[in-house]
């Protein structure tokens, strides 16, 4: 999906509206999207028909603030409104809106002085989840007055309740926990210095004509990962459709002592989508492996079959023995070949070997690895994360997944990509692993190896937080990670 500026979404806008589709409608659907995103939220996290308060300034996000208002309060849920500026400086569309909350009876209060913000930041408010209307794109500059009290009350309930940010977080200078932005993504949201405020983020369509947002620039270094791109990826499966169809993923790792890591990554290839999946463990550890993978094939010694991508790294460890069993990989395999965990870091001193290999192949590092794999420090990587995965790409041929929040995808020749789906909870050991699996098994169903890594951190983003909403961030494991993706699948396909 396209990445805009906040001056093109104005410009879209404007076009918009001269088109014939009026102001007041864009924000009813902006609203009404607004609405929907804090009620999916709420339904993951156990909170439906918990309080939820809107915080609303006087512009266009205080008007995206009262539609939603209206419509929850409409849907009886107990909302309230509290306004951080004087009703006679609500103007325009957002007037209109204010006016329809108001005669539905949603409870309201004006909170125009230093004074009124202090009493409430005291006093506290029992809403679990928190909106943050304040600022939108159109802010430049430092907020003072009231704006800046309203802005710090909102980020200190980050702290006890979920917090939704309409458009993009007010002066950046709130953590949220939801990003809703209206037409497209923002780069000022996507920037990695923003992104531990941003949170999730959800698009949402007011109805922009397509044409106007061909017209646009936009970005043309980096995009947007959004499930409506990636559902065409994956068509409707034929009646007649049999395991051979879907591809054969061999998964590659383990040592003794540590079966866990290719057990999961094998788990997360079974929920990918791919027919068939085999393992292959050192025999130590075979008797670990294959109980815990009742659909897999799991072999002690190398298996000879048709492979339609191989998994290598998992919990192989950093020995020689690796070093040489990835080199050979790297030598003689004509299928996508995906390197993670181990099998990256024992290539510092062999990175032209993934240069000349004769198959496609993708690496899912995280800075750490990354930073092993050229000889660079940690921060270094951190501080230009969407210079370093261009440049590794580049160098490489490869494709290359640089993990973290905001995870990159960048292949060599065209746009990277940024995936928004995750959450803390899944800084968990085991998480990589499941990442691998699962991107490994997308590319052994045919799609290109940069398509496979959008899908999969996509997915695995988004199973990660249907698992933090479920079971908490801080008692999630890897392995909820698993048992959520058929959930997160859901909003690719309908079947």
């Amino acid at each position: 999906m396209k990445i805009v500026t906040s001056e093109e979404m104005r410009e879209l806008d404007r076009r918009t509206i001269e088109s014939g589709i009026a102001g007041e409608e864009l924000m009813l659907t902006a609203g009404e999207g607004l609405a929907d995103s804090i009620r999916t939220l709420a339904g993951n996290h156990q909170l439906v028909d918990s309080p939820v308060l809107f915080i609303a300034g006087p512009g266009n996000n205080g008007g995206d603030a009262f539609v939603a208002a209206w419509l929850l309060h409409e849907d009886g849920w107990p909302v309230e409104c509290w306004l951080a500026t004087p009703e006679s400086k609500i103007q325009g569309d957002a007037l209109i809106y204010f006016k329809k909350m108001k005669k539905a009876g949603v409870p309201f209060e004006v909170l125009d002085s230093s004074e009124h913000w202090n009493y409430v930041a005291d006093v506290g408010t029992d809403a679990e989840i928190v909106v943050d209307g304040l600022l939108g794109t159109g802010f430049s500059g430092e907020p003072r007055g009231v704006i800046a009290d309203a802005i710090q009350f909102v980020d200190a309930q980050a702290d006890r309740a979920l917090v939704v940010a309409i458009d993009m977080p007010s002066a950046m200078a709130v953590r949220a926990d939801l990003t809703v932005t209206m037409g497209l993504p923002k780069i000022g949201n996507i920037e990695a210095e923003n992104v531990e405020l941003v949170g999730n983020i959800d698009v949402i369509d007011i109805g922009i004509p397509p044409e106007f947002i061909d017209d646009v620039e936009g970005d043309d270094e980096l995009e947007f990962i959004h499930p409506s791109d990636l559902a065409q990826l994956f068509p409707r499966r034929p009646r007649n459709a049999h395991k051979g169809l879907f591809g054969h993923v061999l998964c590659i790792g383990g040592t003794k002592g540590f079966s866990g890591a290719i057990t999961m990554a094998a788990r997360a290839a079974l929920r990918s989508g791919s027919g068939l999946v085999s393992a292959f463990v050192p025999e130590a550890i075979h008797s670990l492996v294959a109980p815990a993978l009742p659909e897999a094939m799991v072999h002690s010694s190398m298996p000879d079959s048709n492979w339609s991508a191989i998994m290598v790294g998992p919990g192989m460890g950093r020995s020689a023995t690796t070093r040489e069993q990835v080199l050979q990989l790297l030598e003689t395999s004509t299928v996508p070949l995906m390197l993670d965990a181990d099998a990256i870091v024992v290539l510092a001193d062999h990175i032209d070997a993934i240069t000349n290999a004769k198959c496609p192949v993708i690496l899912t590092p995280h800075p750490g690895e990354f930073a092993a794999l050229f000889g660079l420090k940690i921060d270094d990587v951190q501080e230009d994360r969407f210079g370093m995965a261009r440049m590794a790409a580049d160098k490489l041929g490869a494709t290359v997944v640089l993990k973290g929040a905001g995870t990159l995808v960048a292949s060599p020749g065209i746009p990277m990509a940024v995936n928004m789906t995750g959450n803390p909870g899944m800084a968990a050991g085991g998480s990589g692993d499941v990442l691998a699996g699962l991107i490994a098994g997308l590319a052994a169903q045919g799609i290109t190896p940069f398509e496979a890594a959008c899908a999969g951190v996509w997915l695995h983003g988004k199973a990660g937080d249907l698992a933090a909403a479920d079971k908490s961030q801080a008692s999630m494991t890897a392995t909820d990670l698993i048992e959520k993706l058929p959930e997160a699948w859901r909003d690719i396909s309908c079947r």
